[in-house]
């Protein structure tokens, strides 16, 4: 059995709030994995066995923001269904309040789902999995996005994080204050906190796929002072160096 990865478009109503569905099966790849901060926060739906420190995590369960490496394990394979939020909409979305809890355990309807899903997944009809998602979303709460966060968002993912807060707050047409109270009420983060993680995310595609990449043009491209303030904000988020994270991924 093979590893398979796949992402699917939200429908129209949903794409302030959903950046995407997704099916991951993890197969022949040992215990153990390891799971990287990005910009987003994910709503985890999984189908085997799925462990933190031991413990077995409940299905769903949210993954906030993450400011380090999150270690998980596994006794076999592994299928999981996630869906991929802003994390200025993710709470909203829930309706749950926002706290800053990398990975969060939560009671919500939507676990309903659970046995569902799981016959979808046995049967390989990831598709509709993903529409059993995409109408309980629909339904279950308002979709609207607060026009300050939905101008902000789009900025900063325009930019890939690499915009000063002052810049999102023009786009956004709000002050700076009033921005950062927006943010924090609806995510937990402030706008530096997330824009940090996208621009990391950004510096870890680029060496994930060019591992060869010159650090200080990196730097320079992704709106970090110099290589070592590159260097020190992804060891905080990866907890390694990345020339480090770069020798792993040569051959």
């Amino acid at each position: 059995m093979h590893d398979l990865h796949r992402e699917f478009a939200p429908p129209e109503p949903l794409r302030g709030a959903i950046r995407c569905f997704w099916h991951t099966r993890r197969a022949d790849h040992g215990p153990s994995f390891e799971i990287i901060p990005d910009g987003y926060a994910e709503i985890i739906f999984y189908f085997g066995s799925c462990y933190l420190d031991g413990k077995a995590l409940p299905s769903p369960f949210l993954m906030g923001l993450l400011n380090q490496p999150l270690h998980l394990t596994t006794d076999g394979v592994l299928d999981v269904i996630g869906i991929r939020c802003y994390p200025w909409t993710v709470f909203d979305l829930l309706g749950l309040p926002p706290d800053k809890d990398g990975l969060r355990v939560f009671e919500h309807p939507v676990a309903v789902l659970q046995p569902a899903l799981q016959a979808c997944v046995a049967e390989g009809r990831i598709e509709d999995a993903v529409a059993l998602l995409a109408d309980y979303f629909s339904g279950a709460q308002p979709t609207a996005v607060d026009p300050t966060l939905f101008k902000a968002g789009a900025a900063m993912l325009e930019a890939r994080g690499v915009m000063p807060v002052s810049e999102v707050a023009a786009a956004a047409h709000a002050t700076v204050r009033t921005l950062e109270r927006k943010f924090k009420q609806s995510s937990g983060h402030t706008v530096k906190d997330v824009s940090g993680l996208m621009r990391f995310e950004q510096a870890r595609n680029r060496l994930w796929t060019e591992p060869d990449a010159n650090l200080a043009e990196l730097a320079q491209a992704l709106g970090y002072t110099d290589q070592s303030h590159l260097s020190r904000e992804f060891k905080r988020y990866s907890g390694m160096t990345p020339a480090a994270f770069a020798r792993k991924r040569r051959p």
